[in-house]
């Protein structure tokens, strides 16, 4: 049984909701590798394969109403866990999910994958390029990428906090292993940004990269 207020959209009713509805919010609850492959356009990832609650908590309005995007089979349990959460605001979910939108010839987009390898052969041949570590200030501090940006995910719920990137410049991101670097795409995506990269495997695969100069700030750490 579905919750108060909650409802199953067709991909056909879904387009009608959208269509001139700019305060309709979709969210993407799958794992990231599947929304990076594909989603619907202008729809935000927080997958259930990291901290879910923590982050639609943290990220998602609660004066906007919201459409599911989840794997077949876990609507139910992704419209408890935001209710339980306080969301009063969550209006259904697609039904049969993406595979259902594609299928009916919705809007898709999609976020370019590249290793830490492919980082460091790009670094020294792209001007262009910067790389954007959104994990927290004092993880950044521990050390990171030589001239990267740090936008921690919690400050681009701020679109302020995103106006001050360029676009045309090339963004590589990442965060420790690849969860946050992909909510992070999704919100610049949102506003605009598509010179996207998302590194997979994060800090994580990137510490351990030839190629790619590390630094340290340990006056944060003080």
């Amino acid at each position: 049984m579905l919750y108060p207020h909650s409802r199953a959209f067709t991909a056909r009713q879904l387009k009608e909701l959208l269509n001139g509805n700019e305060q309709v919010l979709m969210v993407d609850t799958r794992v990231a590798s599947a929304f990076t492959e594909g989603f619907i356009q202008g729809s935000v990832f927080i997958g259930r394969d990291g901290n879910f609650v923590e982050w639609a908590v943290n990220l998602l309005p609660t004066d906007k109403p919201i459409v599911l995007i989840t794997s077949p089979g876990k609507e139910e349990e992704c419209i408890g866990l935001l209710a339980d959460a306080g969301f009063r605001n969550v209006a259904g979910f697609l039904e049969g999910g993406f595979e259902t939108w594609k299928d009916a010839g919705g809007a898709v987009d999609m976020i370019i994958d590249v290793d830490a390898g492919e980082l460091a052969m790009d670094i020294p041949f792209d001007e262009n390029l910067v790389v954007v570590d959104v994990r927290k200030p004092v993880e950044y501090a521990q050390g990171h990428v030589q001239d990267a940006l740090n936008l921690p995910l919690i400050e681009m719920k701020d679109p302020g906090n995103i106006a001050g990137l360029n676009e045309r410049d090339n963004l590589y991101l990442h965060c420790a292993r690849g969860y946050r670097s992909v909510i992070a795409a999704s919100l610049l995506k949102l506003h605009g940004y598509n010179n996207l990269r998302n590194i997979t495997g994060g800090w994580e695969s990137i510490k351990h990269t030839r190629g790619i100069t590390i630094v340290k700030d340990p006056r944060a750490l003080n």
